[in-house]
């Protein structure tokens, strides 16, 4: 015995026999919101309710009940008479189109990823933390291994260094406030002054190279990208016996950046 819909306009639950125990439980009223919900996105300058009932075919009581239902909980808003979607509905469209975004991003450096025969990786400095936004998945050429906390250890590696060298005497100053230099590796930078330094040089040659300095035993190099006043860049590692190819993928890395994926990382960033 299971639940099954009710046929009729009210969407109360019945129970019956004869459905198949895989049948999924749906749930009328929701449903019919669902209906309005989408109703109510195919008008960008709103809709009233007459005319939202007669386009999803429901009782103008039973539209009036839900658009309440649905303005109270913010997925929709009420202006002159109009309904429109609300900041809820909104976030949920913003959440759906930057999921679909980072998988288009993920498949471009993935691309890239094969041509330069590197991890590839795409980061920006987002309210005040490094965040990694996509990196390629090739198990031929693996990531660096996270095994510290890439926000607090943006001075160690060069992705991070890049972002930091973007930030403004303020924000940077606040950034080492509240993750402090410390040696990862014998090969890191071991003061504030040394990394403050180090991101001078990034800033004159618009890359940041990391010999080791985050994870033994690799190689990286990154570089800023423009998107609008957020801070991004696009960076590669390969294995440190690999040395000798970093700066002309560099070089190809950024080749690539100007043509495809500094496009990419706009629509994905912001």
């Amino acid at each position: 015995m299971v639940f099954r819909n009710a046929a009729g306009p009210g969407g109360a639950l019945a129970i019956g026999n004869g459905e198949s125990a895989s049948s999924p439980t749906l749930i009328g009223s929701v449903q019919r919101a669902l209906r309005l919900l989408e109703a109510v996105g195919a008008h960008p300058d709103g809709a009233p309710a007459k005319q939202l009932a007669r386009e999803t075919g429901l009782p103008l009581p039973t539209t009036y009940h839900l658009l309440r239902t649905l303005t109270h909980e913010g997925y929709l808003c009420r202006e002159n008479g109009l309904f429109v979607l609300g900041e809820v509905a909104e976030a949920i469209g913003r959440g759906a189109a930057r999921r679909r975004q980072r998988t288009h991003i993920s498949e471009v450096l993935a691309m890239a990823g094969r041509e330069l025969r590197a991890a590839v990786y795409f980061g920006v400095y987002r309210e005040g933390e490094v965040e990694l936004v996509a990196v390629t998945d090739d198990p031929e050429r693996p990531p660096v291994e996270e095994w510290v906390d890439f926000r607090s250890t943006a001075h160690a590696h060069a992705i991070g260094q890049c972002l930091l060298a973007q930030l403004d005497d303020a924000a940077r100053k606040d950034h080492l406030a509240r993750h402090p230099v410390q040696s990862m590796t014998p090969f890191s930078v071991r003061t504030e002054d040394d990394l403050l330094h180090r991101l001078d040089t990034v800033r004159r040659g618009h890359v940041a190279y990391d010999q080791q300095e985050y994870a033994l035993g690799t190689v990286c190099s990154a570089i800023p990208v423009q998107v609008g006043s957020a801070a991004a860049a696009l960076a590669v590692s390969l294995p440190a016996d690999e040395l000798h190819r970093l700066r002309n993928v560099t070089d190809q890395l950024r080749r690539m950046a100007e043509m495809t994926l500094t496009t990419l990382a706009f629509s994905i960033s912001i």
